[in-house]
């Protein structure tokens, strides 16, 4: 028992051998439960998939994922240094160390964060257009994460970084006035990402010009269109613009008017809104709201109809407004209705003629 207490108190580097003793059995322990835990961890997320922690779970396992074994080994020799008396200088060197792999396992940990929202929000947006722009925002992010970890770092290790943060922040001042036109693009094509108002196959109408978009980019929108040329639109003045997207429409509204003839007899006159009406309601995918007599032209009497047509299909519209003209047509052919000529009446009054 003595030769067994000698032996435990003997000193080596400064430390009884069963203070190594207690500072090996702490670094096995420490790296034998955190893989555990590692693997723990990540078969939570495959075991309860449909649960409403999912998303928590998903998220600690791609952290676990990102997990280096550098700095499992950290944490575990910084446990056996709990219990170790080190030299001085060899303590100081092993603090520095563990404060720097600790803070590049943060960098790692906040970038997978920032990547996993990223991918959820890339996945709900199949656009290419969105999914370059969120990889910029994800490069964004990256070096947003990893100056402040380096900064922090720093800081921790006894670095004055004041005059560091002061100079980044003029150099960035200098950087954002000289490239402030490709920034003004740039921020307009993250809030074209995650606001939406469009999308890459919407026709726009932007000012004048009126086009299907096929791609948002990173500085320009291009849309091509009718005639055939592609229209390039910077994103900061498109957002400045108003924007018409007629692909958000979910059914159009039909304006037409029908000029008849003044010698029309009143009794005809009444029943052409009703006449009207039956021609539309006649299709399955209109909705009438209302024909009047609205006015006595210079040269007609006017009738002013409005209906929906329930699909925003141009087609579709155009083939449903033909065939109620046509219907219209026949009815006031049977009626007996003339449609009104653009023509004028001189009435010429008797007197001398001059000389």
């Amino acid at each position: 028992m003595t030769e067994l207490r000698q032996l435990l108190n003997f000193e080596f580097l400064g430390n009884s051998v069963l203070r190594w003793s207690l500072a090996l059995l702490a670094l096995v322990a420490t790296f034998t439960i955190l893989p555990i835990l590692k693997r723990y961890i990540s078969a939570l997320r495959k075991r309860y998939p449909d649960s409403e922690a999912h998303q928590f779970l998903e998220l600690a396992a791609l952290m676990a994922r990102n997990t280096s074994s550098l700095f499992l080994w950290t944490v575990a020799i910084w446990v056996a240094d709990l219990v170790l008396t080190l030299p001085p200088r060899l303590d100081q060197v092993l603090r520095y160390a563990i404060t720097v792999v600790v803070w590049v396992q943060v960098g790692l940990w906040l970038g997978s964060v920032a990547t996993y929202f990223i991918d959820r929000r890339r996945v709900s947006s199949t656009e290419q257009s969105h999914t370059t722009s969120l990889a910029i925002v994800q490069f964004i992010a990256r070096v947003t994460i990893w100056t402040l970890v380096l900064l922090v770092a720093l800081d921790n290790l006894g670095v004055n970084i004041t005059a560091l943060v002061t100079g980044l922040g003029i150099t960035g001042i200098a950087v954002a006035l000289a490239v402030q036109t490709v920034l003004g693009d740039l921020l307009a094509s993250l809030s074209i990402a995650f606001d939406k108002p469009f999308a890459v196959g919407d026709v726009l109408s932007v000012d004048q010009e009126t086009g299907r978009v096929e791609q948002v980019g990173v500085s320009s929108t291009r849309l091509r269109s009718v005639n055939g040329e592609q229209i390039i639109i910077s994103n900061a003045d498109l957002l400045k613009s108003r924007v018409h997207n007629f692909g958000r429409m979910y059914e159009r509204r039909v304006l037409f008017t029908l000029g008849v003839a003044y010698e029309t007899e009143r009794e005809k006159l009444r029943r052409i809104p009703a006449i009207i009406e039956a021609a539309v309601r006649e299709h399955e995918k209109t909705r009438f709201e209302r024909s009047h007599f609205t006015a006595f032209g210079p040269a007609s009497l006017v009738f002013e109809s409005v209906y929906f047509v329930l699909d925003p299909d141009y087609m579709l519209f155009a083939n449903i407004q033909q065939a109620v003209n046509f219907r219209i047509h026949e009815e006031l052919e049977r009626l007996g209705v003339k449609l009104a000529l653009p023509t004028q009446r001189l009435v010429l009054e008797g007197g001398a003629a001059p000389r």
